[in-house]
Formats: structure tokens, C-alpha cells, sequence
């Protein structure tokens, strides 16, 4: 897909998830990795109301090269893509159910919500919690691109998840999933679950390559 296929797409992509709910306001932000860069949703974007000639053009080394100045929260995708050749783009949403997930004490810091369904399973994996940094610490990027190289996934504590795919669909389809579970999460606390054993997710990961 051409770049200017990508910047199309990613503002039907954004209006999508805003009219659905899973971003507010100016939260959230999209990118998409190119030939010579990527390109990344502007500071201040509405995801709701992108103009592809606006959005933000990187190079590899996040130096912005045309468009408007480039969301606060590059160095996450940056961190992300240093640490994932496989991304071929990265979704950070502050949607409702995985940001009250990411505010939740007493969390597995190594996996925050368990194995409750298979395509959990198969689009996210393991989901790492990141400690608290307040918003544009520089620090994060190193939390991220620690982890990233294993997970295509992380929940940022009290803020929300970040999740990278091949394709910018797989990155909106894995966090969509990632939204859900966190709903049927919450919607268990009390409760005693069935999780899948680990034979269950051993078989997913070999009839499915997640």
C-alpha cells in the first residue's frame, strides 16, 4: 500500500474507533510504518477528524519530515518499532475498559489480565503492565522497548495499552480484542473464572502461530 493509501487509511481507521467509543477528544494516536519511516497521528489529533495531508511523516529516528508536529507520544511507537521489526504499525488508545484495567492494584505485572478466551489469546498474548510515568517521560521508552521485543502488547499503568500488529487492521483488531477482554475482566472481579489451562494456549500457539 502507497503512502498515501496508508494516510487514508488511517483516518478511516481512527473515525472508526471514535465513533465507537474507544477514544475521546484528542486521546489515542496511530501509526504506521512506511519504506523510508512512519507516519503518525498529529499532537492535539481528534482521531475522529484526521486530514491525511496533515499527518505527521518520521524518519527512522523520529525526526519529523513533513506535516503537522507529531503527537507527544512518538517515543512510545519509536520504543515500540526499535524493538519490533515485525510492527508494521502501533495503536495507543486511553479506551474505557483496558485504561480501568491499567488503574487496578495488585496486578500481575507479568501478564495483567489472564487467558480468558482464546482470541485473547491468539491476538495479545501475554499482557505486561509498564509502572507508572507521567505523560511525555522520556523514561517510558525504555520500559517499552525493554518488553516489546517479547510482547506485541503493553498496558501502561494508570493510562492504557499500546498495541503493535504487521498491518495497521492487525493493530486495530488486536486492541479492539484487547478492549473486550478487559471488559469480560472486570465483569468477572468477584467471581471464580474459567481461564484456559496451559495445554489450551499451547495449542492455539502451534494450530495458529500467535
Amino acid at each position: 500500500m502507497n503512502e498515501s493509501l496508508l494516510r487514508e487509511h488511517i483516518c478511516i481507521l481512527g473515525a472508526s474507533l471514535y465513533q465507537r467509543g474507544l477514544t475521546a477528544g484528542s486521546s489515542g494516536n496511530i501509526s504506521v510504518r512506511t519504506d523510508d519511516g512512519w507516519l503518525l497521528t498529529p499532537t492535539n489529533s481528534c482521531l475522529g477528524t484526521l486530514d491525511p495531508a496533515r499527518i505527521s511523516k518520521m524518519d527512522d529516528n523520529g525526526t519529523l519530515l513533513s506535516g503537522d508536529a507529531p503527537s507527544k507520544e512518538a517515543f512510545l511507537h519509536r520504543a515500540m518499532y526499535d524493538a519490533r521489526s515485525q510492527a508494521g504499525a502501533i495503536v495507543h488508545l486511553h479506551s474505557t475498559h483496558s485504561a480501568a484495567v491499567s488503574c487496578m492494584s495488585n496486578l500481575d505485572h507479568h501478564s495483567c489480565i489472564p487467558p480468558l478466551t482464546p482470541y485473547f489469546v491468539m491476538k495479545i498474548g501475554q499482557l505486561p503492565l509498564i509502572p507508572y510515568h507521567r505523560p511525555g517521560d522520556p523514561d517510558l521508552a525504555g520500559a517499552i522497548h525493554g518488553l516489546a521485543a517479547k510482547h506485541s502488547a503493553v498496558l501502561l499503568a494508570n493510562h492504557g495499552p499500546v498495541v503493535s500488529g504487521k498491518t495497521l487492521e492487525a493493530a486495530v483488531y488486536a486492541i479492539e480484542e484487547l478492549e473486550e477482554t478487559a471488559k469480560l475482566f472486570l465483569l468477572l472481579q468477584g467471581h471464580n473464572p474459567r481461564v484456559l489451562t496451559e495445554e489450551q494456549i499451547a495449542e492455539l500457539h502451534t494450530l495458529f502461530k500467535s
